[in-house]
């Protein structure tokens, strides 16, 4: 048996590398913060604790560099499958150090360190840290991606049976040239649910297949030469797409992986929607697989969200009552009627709501029907094209927000009228009032506003449902104010 691939020792050894390295370069981080608070100009601003000598903050700063390794480590920033995924490091790192701020505050209040801790110190602590930690971790990817280290961290991945989401899957992997896997083969079956495929019998000590899957991926051999492929090739990972297999193909199968040392998951084809949050329980001692509870489920955070739409719906309304009352005068000018314009909307779990919006298009503009507005829609009026653009048109939505209708952050709502199609021609569609409609949106930010891809949206819309944190959630918020991309 030919000897098993080196990447698990490979990752664990990155891994403890990465690991030594945090602690140095927050170490760093906090030393130059030490610097520039105490040996620079800035030690003429604010009051200056005592005894603050580098020495007697040696303790301190060892204190906030375990707090910072520990942060991070309970984000999982040393997780191998992202030893080859930058943006995800880069977002934990970002995200650890700011957790890190309010977390080494709370404790040196509550156990009244000695020295004092300088305020202004943990804030630039915070970003020469977050500075470092960023250009070292980048060096790290770069270093290991140009090397010939990021192929013995790949895991080889082998599919049995040949469908549409191992296509989808051997797609997404393959576009992704920091992905953790890579695509090696497939092993057919004698039950495809994709189109057949026919190949010539399997030599007992060929290494290479000469007809290749619809993919590109070479064609091994059927399943009943599974041993003998998995003998000849090194595989880390086996994953079942066809399981229409019977149980003693998926019992041969599963047994002689682990004689192998090799892994094997399905995919499991039922589940179309919310699959990251599917999970393995027992019911009286019987193993179920099946969808748990997704974020918004969980009372706490549900809490969480409806304090932060309060919170923010009053901060909006507030702000955005002058900027109204100017945008108000100039659409009276350009169209007398009405300024507000008010439509039934799709709620939670499809209750229909009355949304407002500063009216941006012509009266009657949708006469003929509902229709979404288009680029250059002659309906708009002259200053409608700039509240769309700004979204400056939704903001009455506040006060949707405020009375629990709609969420600062969530899919858009859609009319019930087209609903009534969408569900029966989008899959999936419906899932997607799990939660309240948002005034802005994962899809909205990334461009699928209007007349775009409504399969896009809903997958896009479905993403944040499963991903929900109060963290993504700003994200959006911020990115609303920079993606106006398909805005009209």
């Amino acid at each position: 048996m030919p000897g098993k691939r080196s990447y698990p020792r490979t990752q664990n050894l990155l891994l403890v590398l990465l690991l030594a390295g945090d602690f140095a370069v927050c170490y760093v981080g906090l030393t130059a913060a030490y610097w520039l608070r105490f040996k620079t100009p800035l030690r003429t601003v604010g009051i200056l604790p005592s005894g603050n000598s580098f020495e007697l903050y040696q303790p301190l700063i060892w204190t906030g560099v375990l707090l910072f390794v520990a942060t991070y480590a309970y984000l999982k920033l040393y997780d191998a499958r992202i030893l080859l995924r930058p943006q995800r490091v880069q977002a934990i790192v970002t995200k650890g150090t700011a957790f890190w701020f309010g977390l080494f505050l709370l404790i040196s209040l509550a156990l009244k360190f000695e020295p004092a801790v300088s305020r202004i110190f943990v804030a630039l602590a915070c970003l020469t840290t977050l500075a470092a930690m960023l250009v070292w971790r980048w060096g790290f990817f770069a270093g290991l991606s140009r090397t010939n280290w990021r192929e013995r961290v790949l895991q080889r991945v082998v599919y049995v049976g040949w469908t549409p989401e191992a296509r989808k899957l051997a797609a997404a992997i393959h576009a992704d040239r920091n992905h953790p896997y890579e695509s090696f083969g497939i092993i057919s079956t004698p039950t495809q649910t994709d189109a057949p495929i026919t190949m010539p019998a399997r030599a007992p000590d060929a290494t290479a297949i000469s007809q290749p899957a619809p993919t590109g991926l070479p064609l091994l051999g059927p399943i009943e030469q599974a041993e003998a492929i998995l003998a000849d090739e090194r595989v880390d990972l086996v994953i079942v797409a066809d399981l229409a297999l019977s149980q003693e193909h998926l019992m041969r199968l599963s047994a002689l992986c682990e004689r192998r040392y090799i892994a094997i998951k399905l995919i499991p084809a039922l589940f179309q929607i919310f699959v990251s949050n599917l999970r393995m329980q027992t019911i009286s001692g019987v193993p179920i697989l099946g969808v748990e509870n997704l974020p918004l489920r969980r009372l706490i955070n549900q809490l969480l969200k409806r304090a932060t739409d309060i919170v923010g719906a009053l901060v909006g309304l507030l702000c955005s009552l002058p900027i109204m009352g100017v945008l108000a005068l100039i659409i009276k000018r350009q169209s007398p009627g009405s300024v507000i314009y008010r439509q039934t909307r799709a709620g939670r779990n499809g209750e229909p709501f009355t949304i407002y919006k500063l009216r941006s298009m012509k009266l009657n503009a949708e006469a003929q029907g509902a229709q979404w507005a288009v680029e250059a829609d002659p309906r708009r009026l002259p200053i409608g094209a700039f509240m769309r653009e700004w979204n400056l048109d939704e903001l009455p939505q506040f006060w949707n927000v405020l009375k629990g209708d709609m969420s600062l952050v969530g899919p858009r709502p859609e009319r019930p009228e087209l609903i009534e199609k969408f569900e029966q021609e989008i899959p999936h569609y419906n899932p997607r009032h799990e939660v309240r409609p948002g005034l802005t949106g994962w899809a909205q930010v990334n461009g699928l506003r209007g007349n775009t891809s409504l399969v896009e949206r809903i997958r896009y819309d479905l993403f944040y449902i499963e991903n929900w944190s109060l963290w993504f959630d700003f994200q959006i918020m911020l990115l609303t104010f920079v993606k106006r991309q398909n805005a009209y």
